[in-house]
């Protein structure tokens, strides 16, 4: 009896089947996998279960959340690599860790569910329609109330970019979110409206609009922001030496790191020695990643007097990741540094977007809980860096998650993204492709390319399409040379009105609640009641 009764609050198996059927196809669409067409229908079977379940909002919510704890927990499962290996973690502790994790994530996708049962009930099949507003609605309140939206659909489709690069200009991120969801919704919608007994010719014109409207939409609105590709390149200003040490994360002692620390100066010289005697005139930056040697410019007087002396002898900027203090609270920065030619610090940048729980522990719990890597200063001022006659703005690690940041710089006068990283704690997973994904989006986002420098990979140059040019293979050691041109300062309609989009689908979707509280459905396909 009690277990006829515990029933009625939970989704039936055929819906929970679909939840985790969807989960599946989106898993697959993302790194390491990368089939990212799958992401285009991946969520039908997760609507069907909704509307299986739509007389309970509850089970409906509970569909969804099977669905986001499947899909978090399959894209996401490397978070237990650097537990598991650096801190000794059984590993049955760690994926247990993992799924609570998964699953407070995955309440997003759930109230996406939820919503959307709201919405089927009241208007029949039409609530498929409303179903892309409200997706990009959970995916922007995962992103406000998490300060983390790793894995946001659009990202699917990183690699895939140049189809839509001119409406990510336009709406970023969330527009591709857009696009992906208007698909999925859309066959579901012209499934109903086939099975309602509509003429044929309806279902012929009716499918087709619906999956185009949106991409029409935005693509004729941010056509102008599309470069012209018989416009001439900008003239280099500046050459880039970017350094992938392959740096490993544990058993360094003062020795190894000191000779790790040699043998990286060692490189960049070598590839300063090939620089022709024509192009020496341009000023050159040699970029070290994020690194889990922990330089610390400001208190080491002997890493201090080796980096000067390196950038003097040989006329160069210097680039690196130290721990800088802050001498407000006595904790540090995690801090881009850089050293001009005369062996002077010219520029410091410090981190302001800190990993939660990683770098820094949020307020309520500060104190009381550490952070796993440290517990530094959130950075406060939006420097940008020299490089020859550009302007860089730095990225470091886990701040090329944010559209905000990336848009901040270009407004300020930024030529060119540098993102310094080290993706080495979490090992050769799925993350490196997937971190790489987020820049491929602000280098669109922002018409502006990203020179990504990493420890252990992925070490490349992102134009300004979103193109992942001359890449370092994963954990090997090895340089790149790059040229740096001076943008022509256009504004993307991203970069003026940032997140207008992700704003428009809350708006939409809190007027939809609104009406479905206060009105009586409205007539629906035929059929489809």
């Amino acid at each position: 009896m009690k277990l006829t009764r515990l029933a009625r609050f939970l989704p039936g198996w055929k819906s929970a089947a679909l939840a985790v059927l969807a989960a599946v196809l989106l898993i697959l669409a993302f790194p390491d996998f990368e089939y990212w067409f799958l992401a285009w229908f991946a969520l039908t079977p997760l609507m069907f279960a909704v509307e299986l379940e739509k007389a309970s909002v509850w089970r409906s919510f509970l569909t969804g959340w099977i669905f986001g704890t499947v899909f978090f927990y399959g894209t996401c499962w490397w978070l237990t690599y650097a537990p598991i290996h650096y801190a000794g973690f059984p590993p049955w502790l760690a994926y247990s860790g993992m799924l609570f994790v998964a699953a407070i994530a995955g309440l997003f996708p759930a109230i996406f569910a939820g919503i959307l049962a709201v919405l089927l009930r009241r208007f029949g099949s039409w609530g498929y329609l409303a179903a892309p507003f409200v997706w990009v609605f959970t995916e922007f309140l995962r992103y406000w109330l998490t300060g983390n939206n790793w894995n946001a659909i659009g990202y699917s489709q990183a690699f895939a970019i140049t189809y839509y690069d001119a409406f990510v200009r336009f709406g970023g991120i969330w527009t591709v979110g857009l696009h992906v969801l208007a698909v999925n919704g859309a066959i579901l919608f012209s499934e109903r409206t086939w099975r309602g007994g509509w003429a044929f010719q309806r279902f012929v014109f009716i499918l087709p609009g619906i999956m185009l409207l949106p991409p029409l939409w935005t693509s004729s609105a941010a056509i102008w922001n599309r470069p012209d590709p018989l416009a001439p390149r900008p003239e280099a200003v500046a050459t880039v030496i970017a350094i992938q040490p392959n740096v490993p994360m544990s058993g360094l002692d003062y020795t190894k790191w000191g000779q790790l620390r040699q043998h990286q100066i060692d490189m960049a010289e070598a590839e300063i020695k090939k620089v022709p005697a024509e192009d020496r005139q341009l000023p050159i930056t040699v970029i070290l990643p994020e690194s889990p040697m922990n330089f610390m410019y400001n208190d080491d007087r002997e890493f201090q007097k080796f980096v000067n002396d390196f950038a003097r002898r040989n006329n160069v900027s210097v680039l690196f990741n130290s721990a800088e203090p802050d001498p407000t609270n006595g904790k540090y920065f995690n801090s881009a540094v850089m050293v001009g030619p005369d062996g002077r610090e010219v520029a410091e940048y410090d981190k302001i977007y800190l990993l939660p729980f990683g770098e820094a522990v949020p307020a309520p719990l500060e104190g009381i809980l550490p952070g796993f890597v440290g517990n530094f200063s959130y950075g406060r001022e939006y420097d940008l860096l020299p490089v020859g006659e550009a302007k860089a703005g730095v990225m470091i690690c886990f701040e090329s998650h944010f559209g905000a940041l990336s848009r901040r710089y270009v407004q300020d006068g930024a030529d060119v993204l540098i993102e310094m990283t080290n993706d080495g704690y979490l090992g050769p997973t799925p993350v490196l492709r997937q971190h790489l994904a987020n820049a491929v989006f602000r280098a669109v986002e922002t018409n502006r390319p990203v020179l990504r420098v990493t420890n252990v990979g992925v070490t490349a140059y992102i134009n300004e399409r979103g193109q992942v040019l001359d890449p370092l293979p994963s954990y090997t050691e090895g340089t790149r040379v790059w040229s740096v041109p001076k943008s022509d300062r256009s504004q993307t309609f991203y970069l003026k009105y940032g997140d207008w989009f992700a704003w428009l689908s809350t708006i939409i979707t809190v007027l939809l609640l609104m009406w479905c509280l206060k009105r009586q459905p409205i007539k629906s396909v035929p059929g489809t009641e």
